[in-house]
């Protein structure tokens, strides 16, 4: 078994503005610049949330598979002819935001209140996670932990509960359920 763990599904934000007057050419700049992701190893999907009054933060939301596959595309050539055209759109430098594991599960904080999933789709779909999960790991693990103390037990379950939930489970899912969790996205 490998010491490493699995690399971490990786969701980068970036936040800027549009100049005044430049926000339909920002727009469509960023739209280019997914489908030149879409060519990039280990590109995941993006998605750009549009200010929810005029004059305020754009945010685009890019997903990797991993930080080696965002560094990839951060150094790419493609991504360096698209900066000055975004720079010439935009009105100051973005503010990045990387996040990975359990705080990417759903998108992360910087998003709009009004973009997160309903918090009941969110429950069903991580407990759709954790029930086989845990399941799983009281079935097959458990026995072998039995000759230890109580807390020792519970420590070592949920820490492999937490990693499986964290690198396999929900980021896996939340793709599946992409979806049922993001309705209006859909449209």
């Amino acid at each position: 078994m490998s010491a490493t763990p699995p690399q971490a599904h990786v969701t980068r934000i970036a936040r800027r503005r549009a100049k005044l007057g430049y926000e339909q050419e920002y727009e469509a700049l960023v739209r280019e610049m997914f489908a030149a992701m879409r060519e990039a190893p280990g590109f995941m999907g993006a998605q750009m949330i549009t200010p929810e009054a005029p004059g305020g933060d754009y945010q685009v939301i890019a997903h990797f598979r991993s930080e080696a596959d965002l560094k990839a595309w951060d150094e790419s050539p493609t991504r360096a002819a698209l900066q000055p055209r975004l720079c010439a759109a935009g009105e100051n430098e973005p503010e990045y935001r990387v996040v990975t594991g359990l705080e990417a599960w759903f998108g992360p904080q910087v998003v709009a209140p009004s973009t997160h999933p309903p918090r009941a789709r969110m429950a069903l779909v991580t407990w759709m996670g954790i029930f086989p999960t845990v399941s799983l790991f009281l079935w097959l693990v458990a026995p072998w932990l039995n000759p230890l103390p109580f807390l020792a037990r519970v420590a070592l379950l949920t820490g492999l509960i937490v990693v499986t939930m964290t690198w396999v489970v929900m980021p896996r899912l939340t793709r599946l359920m992409r979806g049922f969790l993001n309705p209006a996205a859909n449209r």
